[in-house]
């Protein structure tokens, strides 16, 4: 589907990222999606490793104007399908001219042939992560051939009335220490084997998606540990951006999982509970996490049982591609 005459569509590039950042900010201010990036945030997502920056990334501009920007980006790993990330805003001052159209059909266009080019053996998957504060985008992705496949909740509590410090014998509960890196990759492999949408991520993904974000907090994030060996971890982060346009620091956990040999033994609350006193201490004003409703460890009972609360809730939108041999 052609773009409106008069618009130019082409590759993304890093100098757009300012402008682009700046659609987004004007976006928020409509769309109320929680998420606030500034033009590093964008850098370290769509310029990492396995991403053809050429080829997976677009921006539409009308003159000087950047009105829309777009990508197609698969992370390296997976298990049950091999998934294609579609995301993407128009600007709110040009939605409605048919822009949001042409640039999803070209990031579906882009999404199968990043599936037949890199994976034409296994199953795959288009996926759209949208809120329905977004005016129109469910028409538009339910006449585009996707389907509602899994609900997330966003989850957030105040730093105040902390639950009481846990204590579980035998484990310490220490802060991340960069000499465990890669025993927290590990440890976050064997937790998440059963997770809809996860993969055993490799040393690239797990430094471009987790651990070397610049928003990483290692002093914020905590290890439960045992023997040497790291049984349960909360992995933290703090988005400049999100502070800057918030006037709040919010620590988000990415990351919480325990390996499952150690389930049953109260090491989920005793992170968290750690994790949440590290936030409060180095002045944090709140802290939130993201859980899949249908998760198969009931976490969102836990993070109730803590002082979450929902905030949000998100729809992944999917189109299944079959395997092409």
């Amino acid at each position: 589907m052609p773009f409106p005459a008069g618009l130019v569509d082409r590759p993304l590039t890093q100098e757009d990222l300012p402008a682009v950042a700046g659609l987004l900010a004007a976006a928020e201010r409509v769309d109320d999606t929680g998420e606030h990036h500034d033009a590093d945030d964008l850098a370290e997502y769509w310029f990492a490793p396995f991403v053809d920056a050429d080829r997976d990334l677009r921006v539409v501009v009308d003159g000087d104007d950047v009105v829309a920007a777009g990508a197609a980006v698969a992370p390296p790993t997976f298990r049950d399908a091999y998934a294609v990330h579609l995301d993407g805003r128009v600007h709110p001052d040009r939605r409605g001219e048919g822009i949001g159209r042409a640039l999803l059909a070209w990031q579906v266009e882009r999404g199968r042939q990043i599936h037949a080019e890199r994976h034409p053996e296994a199953h795959g998957r288009l996926t759209v992560l949208a809120l329905d504060t977004v005016a129109g985008l469910e028409g538009l992705l339910r006449r585009s051939g996707f389907e509602p496949a899994r609900w997330f909740q966003t989850m957030a509590r105040p730093l105040t009335d902390l639950p009481a410090p846990r204590v579980v014998d035998g484990v310490q509960l220490v802060p991340f220490d960069w000499a465990r890196d890669e025993q927290v990759r590990h440890a976050h492999n064997a937790a998440f084997t059963e997770h809809y949408g996860s993969s055993e991520r490799d040393r690239t993904s797990w430094e471009s998606m987790f651990t070397g974000q610049r928003a990483f907090r290692p002093d914020l994030s905590v290890l439960a540990v045992e023997d040497d060996e790291v049984l349960g971890y909360v992995l933290a982060y703090l988005y400049e951006a999100d502070t800057a346009a918030t006037g709040e620091a919010d620590a988000y956990y990415g990351q919480i999982g325990v390996v499952p040999s150690a389930r049953g033994r109260g090491l989920s609350k005793a992170v968290i509970t750690a994790a949440l006193a590290a936030a409060a201490a180095a002045g944090c004003d709140s802290a939130s996490l993201e859980v899949d409703t249908d998760n198969v460890s009931d976490a969102q009972g836990l993070y109730t049982s803590l002082g979450f609360a929902v905030r949000r809730t998100r729809v992944s939108w999917s189109v299944q591609v079959p395997a092409l041999r």
